[in-house]
């Protein structure tokens, strides 16, 4: 089913090739829709595949995006490890309800180039108030990873790190999301997540779920963006923690980024995770869960 979700864009693509076809019928819903000014077009133009429009302004689109690793978790609430060189490839279905209001829901796929892995499957469902100018969003989404619980995924360091956490096993958080456009190419993005982060057991911790928050603040002109997000986690609240283990203990990172994206379209990120962080994980025979070092990336990203 999540595969299914995540080729929606290639199995409509005939449809929508069929709408082009059809653009000078005048009875036609897609022609009407696809022979529309840029002006006279509905909010669904600028989100993706417009794939209908009613009489009454609502409409439905269909979103599709491939990205880097590091470029897309510039406001993520997790952090995935930008050197494993992972891609997100994401799908979302957006419904305008009214003209200043749309809902979304979608799913994300991520990706390591060398199949060290198994995938991490999001998926998120929420909803959007836009003027224009000002932009506001609340979602759920949840996180897991795919797979059962094999070998590979118990040895320690097998799986790349979440939140700098090799045993992630999956996550649920509430998202908030705003923007304020200063002009039509420039704007400032705000974030910010509450959420719980549940580990593989048997995990150096000895703990079976982390509270995490998170809040990202983020700038963009033209080609150009950069982003600086905050996490802080800490063991869930009432459950004692491991042996040697300190239950008041909190872990707190605050990562870096910039990405350009240039005009053949290929993109170019640099930036730090863990630019700077505090209370550094136990130290065991497995090494310090999570890991807070401090990781500089360069990353290019080329569309084909």
């Amino acid at each position: 089913m999540r595969r299914l979700f995540l080729s929606l864009p290639l199995l409509l693509m005939p449809f929508v090739a069929a709408g082009q076809t059809a653009a000078n019928d005048p009875y036609s819903a897609a022609g009407r829709l696809l022979s529309q000014t840029p002006d006279q077009a509905s909010p669904a133009a600028a989100n993706g595949v417009p794939l209908w429009r009613g009489a009454d302004g609502r409409w439905l689109a269909l979103q599709s995006n491939s990205d880097t690793l590091a470029a897309s978790q510039g406001d993520s609430p997790l952090q995935f490890r930008a050197v494993d060189a992972a891609t997100v490839q994401s799908s979302d279905v957006r419904y305008g309800i009214a003209p200043n209001v749309q809902a979304h829901v979608g799913v994300s796929e991520r990706n390591w180039a060398n199949n060290q892995a198994p995938r991490v499957i999001g998926s998120e469902v929420g909803a959007t108030y836009s003027d224009g100018r000002y932009a506001l969003g609340l979602s759920v989404g949840t996180d897991n990873v795919q797979g059962a619980a094999t070998l590979p995924r118990l040895l320690p360091g097998a799986l790349p790190g979440v939140n700098g956490l090799s045993a992630f096993d999956s996550s649920t958080q509430l998202n908030a999301r705003g923007r304020f456009a200063l002009d039509g190419k420039s704007g400032i993005d705000l974030g910010a997540s509450v959420g719980r982060v549940r580990l593989l057991p048997g995990n150096v911790l000895g703990v079976n779920a982390l509270d995490q928050k998170s809040v990202s603040f983020g700038v963009d002109r033209g080609p150009l963006s950069g982003s600086i997000v905050g996490r802080t986690m800490a063991p869930e609240a009432g459950v004692p923690g491991g042996a040697g283990y300190n239950p008041d203990r909190r872990w707190n990172s605050i990562d870096l980024g910039v990405t350009w994206r240039l005009p053949w379209q290929g993109q170019l990120s640099v930036g730090a995770q863990n630019l700077w962080s505090s209370g550094n994980g136990v130290n065991t025979p497995a090494g310090p869960e999570p890991d807070q070092s401090r990781t500089p990336y360069v990353q290019y990203h080329q569309d084909l």
